[in-house]
């Protein structure tokens, strides 16, 4: 098992920034595919696609793939995979979740039922027993059924990997913070450019944009399901792996990055959440409408997630507040904006239509972000800011 195949599901629409991601930790490419990217590694790779990436929602160890249009088939596909290679005769193991997309199997519920009876038939075939004691460590199974082709991998985060650990407070309508990482990631924001969230809520904008800055791996301070299956990844992975990450820290750097909110409690939370991440002494957070939106200096970057409105009662103070935000953001006229909302009439109130709009799904909810670009500050070079 030296080289084995990764899969890192992602939000859909953002697969480019993770496949640039896992590029940059070294990793080949197998495939990109809507909301997921599939790449080769070793198992210390497990170890650094989970510390390190900020896009991915979670690591899957590819387990194998087949066809399957019957429950029959489905069976014996499972049944045809060689689990003894991953998971000991006390591994707990079942299927966590089952996804389908044009296929005629599409029952999540009969699909997990299927799958681990296969799975139990064919662990009780190696290992000679009737009955699995599963005291051991969990092996959870997740599966993507697509145009009846069947993918199979076991999950090596655990928890969904956008839980950085510093967030157990969030205010309304969160951000999470894997979708924030790739947005921030879609803009030529650098740790030398301001940044200002004028709608930051718990601050998750602000905090990983400090994490960028300082170069703090996000999976450094939490745990992963993979760090139990010591016959497949000794502890020594994990342990260099997040020694790396600790050296790379710098969190002595000078920068400008700022939340409003105009509620009192959230900006507590939010800067509560940026203490537990670490970067609290980065981050200027205060009590301020969007109205008072301004800075001093040119050149710097607006990126928020302001309310979409989601219930009825809120639609109404919506275009006020486009408004108002659009008004304050003309005042710096060297700035530029990024903006995520699911209001359909965003751009008509914030007063300027987007130089650029990219459709992304925020869970179910199908959302815009809209980039308004200001000009690059003079002197610098060609490539200094790829928008």
């Amino acid at each position: 098992m030296n080289r084995m195949e990764l899969i890192a599901p992602c939000h859909f629409g953002l697969e480019a920034v993770l496949k640039r991601e896992i590029l940059d930790l070294g990793y080949e490419i197998a495939r990109v595919e809507d909301g997921r990217v599939t790449f080769y590694g070793d198992a210390a790779a497990v170890c650094y696609a989970n510390i390190f990436l900020r896009t991915a929602e979670r690591i899957l160890w590819k387990v194998g793939s087949f066809s399957a249009v019957t429950f029959e088939e489905l069976f014996e596909g499972t049944k045809g995979l060689p689990w003894e290679d991953y998971i000991p005769k006390n591994g707990k193991f079942w299927v966590a979740k089952a996804a389908s997309v044009k296929s005629r199997l599409f029952s999540p519920s009969d699909i997990q039922s299927i799958m681990k009876k296969a799975m139990v038939r064919r662990l009780e075939e190696h290992y000679h027993l009737e009955r699995f004691p599963e005291d051991g460590a969990p092996y959870p199974v997740r599966v993507f059924l697509m145009k009846d082709e069947v993918t199979v991998g076991i999950d090596t985060s655990g928890v969904s990997l956008h839980k950085r650990g510093y967030r157990e407070v969030s205010g309304k309508a969160p951000i999470t913070e894997t979708l924030a990482a790739a947005l921030i990631m879609l803009t030529p924001w650098r740790k030398d450019r301001i940044l200002v969230d004028p709608f930051c809520g718990s601050g998750t904008f602000p905090i990983e944009a400090a994490m960028m800055a300082a170069d703090m791996a996000p999976g450094m301070n939490r745990s992963f399901t993979a760090e139990k299956w010591t016959h497949l990844i000794p502890k020594k992975l994990w342990y260099d792996a997040a020694e790396e990450a600790q050296d790379r820290i710098r969190d002595d750097i000078q920068v400008d990055i700022q939340g409003y909110d105009t509620d009192r409690s959230v900006i507590k939370i939010a800067r509560r959440n940026a203490r537990e991440a670490g970067v609290g002494h980065l981050i200027h957070f205060q009590e301020r409408d969007v109205r008072e939106l301004s800075h001093p200096k040119k050149y710097g970057f607006v990126i928020t997630n302001p309310p979409y409105g989601e219930r009825l009662e809120d639609k109404a103070a919506l275009p006020e507040l486009y408004q108002a935000f659009g008004k304050s953001f003309r005042k710096l006229d060297s700035w530029s904006a990024y903006m995520i909302t699911s209001y359909e009439e965003a751009e008509k109130y914030f007063g300027r239509k987007a130089d650029k709009n990219r459709k992304i799904y925020n869970g179910m909810l199908k959302t815009y972000f809209y980039q308004f670009q200001g000009p690059k500050p003079p002197g610098r070079g060609k490539n200094a800011d790829m928008r």
